[in-house]
């Protein structure tokens, strides 16, 4: 694979040809490369922290409406209860959040395995929760957070999946065939110019014939 630092070189090597355009576009790529992290995956990044801070506010939401924050953070944290709690739902969504952001920020990770593991743990901690659980007893915040919560986490799959994961695939081989182009361009560039391209045709009978008839007609000519 081709390192940035080496595209230096290869810039010299290009500009012997009439390649503009692509110069354009390695200029393009190192400067998303410099930016540590592409525009699509800082996309994906806030996405993930929209969920944590939706989860968060509508948990917020919930401890005020059932009683206040103190008293329900007291019944929820302090005295957790799984059937009735919507803390485990919160802490969930944090977690989900360090997992991602740590695989797909800070060590820029190009595989789906990661996400896989805490949608396929979220999912599988929703859906047993709503069966065991007396959440759907609880008004609407009962079926609110646990759907958010699955429907956020299924949405931040598909992003990593169809849209981040393949653009930069994409950027990265778009990038190799531009650097590939220098070991292609003495093939693409024309050979040594033969002594035929410089090769002047003899004057014509035409013309020699044109002279006869002139001087046929001028007397002057035919005297001398």
């Amino acid at each position: 694979m081709y390192s940035i630092g080496s595209s230096v070189d290869s810039r010299a090597t290009l500009r012997g040809i009439n390649t503009t355009p692509l110069l354009a576009r390695i200029e393009s790529y190192e400067a998303s490369e410099k930016k540590c992290i592409s525009d699509v995956r800082r996309t994906f990044c806030l996405f993930v922290t929209f969920d944590l801070l939706f989860i968060t506010l509508l948990w917020i939401i919930e401890l005020n409406v059932n009683g206040g924050i103190e008293k329900r953070l007291d019944k929820e944290v302090l005295h957790y209860d799984y059937h009735a709690s919507f803390f485990d739902i919160f802490l969930l969504a944090v977690l989900r959040f360090a997992a991602l952001i740590l695989a797909y920020a800070v060590c820029k990770l190009r595989h789906w395995w990661a996400i896989a593991i805490t949608t396929a743990t979220t999912s599988a901690f929703l859906i047993a929760k709503v069966i065991l659980s007396k959440l759907l007893s609880q008004g609407a915040f009962g079926y609110l957070l646990p759907i958010i919560s699955f429907i956020l986490a299924w949405i931040e799959t598909w992003l990593l999946d169809f849209k981040v994961l393949p653009q930069e695939a994409d950027d990265e081989n778009r990038f190799l065939s531009i650097m590939d182009a220098p070991e292609r361009a003495p093939f693409m560039q024309p050979g040594p110019l033969s002594d035929g391209q410089f090769y002047s045709p003899p004057e014509s009978v035409a013309d020699s014939d044109e002279d006869l008839l002139d001087d046929k007609h001028d007397p002057e000519k035919a005297l001398i």
